[in-house]
């Protein structure tokens, strides 16, 4: 049975809330040139598309301000911002994960925005990702897109299993248990881990992230400057990992079988409800997180954010006010039926013109959205990167029976701090 597709509706909304626009300098509006601003980004497809309608739909509003895009792809895009950075190039808005925002507050000089974009715009964002933009007191970044990472499953293998697809797991002993049903009725593996390292290792790290804080327990330190997982709720979410592989339910590297229809269910994103909307690969269903009966609900926060480089008053003054503008309840409501990613607003996530549009068209991302009130931010650090596959490589070592919870648990927290003390 197909569902509803997600509604691609057009971002003709987004500019009934249009701030007034910026002067030129020197002139008054109308009367010069107006202000050009640059953004970077690397979106494709949709994203992009509904991106340049908004874009356009703001130029056609604010006549004294000109904005333009450039897709720039996501594995160059840090690269060409520290060679734009040497070049004095750099555009006025740069659009990244944001995970990167640390990273690129060391590229270039970003702009306060909390003293240009209204508090009571500030006040309304999920508070995890405005916490993420401030760095040294200054607010260098705002999100325009979240997602997160919550259950999904597919009902065919729940009810050859014989279980009930409207009922899916709400606690790891549940999923545990839901899991060695699937495996021993289908043959098929319960649940998707991803268990390697790789290149960057942050797979398995913003994964992992999930159970821990599930289990009460913390990444690294309040000031990010030591590891804070080697610790007795470190252990439980590490060994509920341990457990599901040696119980066969989840199969050491095999991620992906839910996706091709050969697992029961996975940890994945938001993204992937869009994905599938249109023509599910098969019937699936989406849950929030489970997680342990004395722990807590959580998830991991992903999305991009926007971040101003001060290239001269005029123009972070436009960037600032195109900000403000696509940051208004009508913009992100917009935006994010267009394009399935969730709201950054938390006044457009809870309110029933959204929440009655997910209801209507797609109620897989419900959980996905309701979610986003237990999110939990990455570390505010530009050694992420680095730390996470520090991280990954020695958990790794125990989801391949190569190393005791406890020793890798040892392993890691020696690894991270010492990338933090190299800096």
């Amino acid at each position: 049975m197909h569902r509803k597709i997600l509604v691609l509706t057009a971002a003709g909304a987004a500019g009934l809330l249009g701030i007034s626009g910026c002067t030129s300098s020197g002139g008054e509006a109308g009367g010069s040139s107006p202000i050009e601003v640059s953004v970077w980004h690397y979106w494709d497809g949709t994203n992009a598309d509904t991106f340049d309608a908004m874009v356009k739909d703001y130029n056609s509003s604010h006549p004294d301000v000109k904005i333009t895009t450039s897709n720039v792809p996501n594995a160059d895009f840090l690269t060409k911002l520290r060679a734009a950075a040497t070049s004095k190039t750099l555009p006025d808005i740069a659009i990244g994960d944001l995970v990167w925002v640390p990273q690129i507050a060391q590229i270039g000089t970003l702009a306060d925005l909390a003293g240009s974009i209204p508090e009571s715009t500030l006040s309304d964002v999920n508070p995890a990702l405005t916490s993420f933009g401030t760095i040294a007191g200054k607010q260098v970044s705002v999100p325009v897109s979240a997602n997160n990472l919550a259950y999904m499953y597919n009902k065919t293998l729940f009810e050859q299993a014989g279980l009930d697809p409207e009922d899916p797991p709400t606690t790891w002993d549940e999923l545990m248990a839901d899991g060695k049903k699937i495996l021993q009725t289908t043959g098929k593996p319960g649940y998707d881990l991803y268990t390697e390292a790789g290149d960057n290792g942050e797979g398995l790290t913003w994964n992992f992230q999930v159970n821990l804080w599930q289990a009460g327990g913390e990444f690294l330190s309040s000031d990010n400057s030591a590891a804070a997982f080697n610790t007795t709720e470190g252990k439980k979410a590490l060994q509920f990992w341990v457990d599901l592989i040696n119980s066969g339910v989840s199969p050491y590297a095999k991620w992906g079988e839910f996706e091709k229809g050969q697992g029961g269910s996975a940890q994945e994103g938001s993204w992937m409800v869009g994905i599938w909307a249109p023509d599910p690969p098969f019937e699936f269903g989406a849950a929030k997180a489970p997680y342990p009966a004395d722990g807590v609900p959580a998830t991991n926060l992903g999305g991009e954010q926007a971040m101003v480089f001060d290239n001269s008053d005029d123009t972070t003054e436009a960037a600032a006010d195109f900000l403000t503008w696509f940051l208004q309840p009508a913009q992100v409501t917009s935006w994010s039926e267009t394009t399935g990613m969730l709201p950054v607003l938390d006044s457009v996530a809870t309110g029933s013109e959204y929440l009655d549009w997910v209801k209507s068209t797609e109620p897989r991302l419900l959980p996905f959205v309701e979610q986003m009130a237990d999110a939990h931010a990455r570390p505010n650090t530009p050694l992420y990167p680095k730390i996470s596959l520090a991280f990954a490589q020695q958990i790794e070592k125990a989801l391949a029976g190569e190393s005791s919870v406890d020793d890798a648990l040892a392993a890691a927290e020696a690894a991270v701090n010492d990338v933090i003390a190299k800096g």
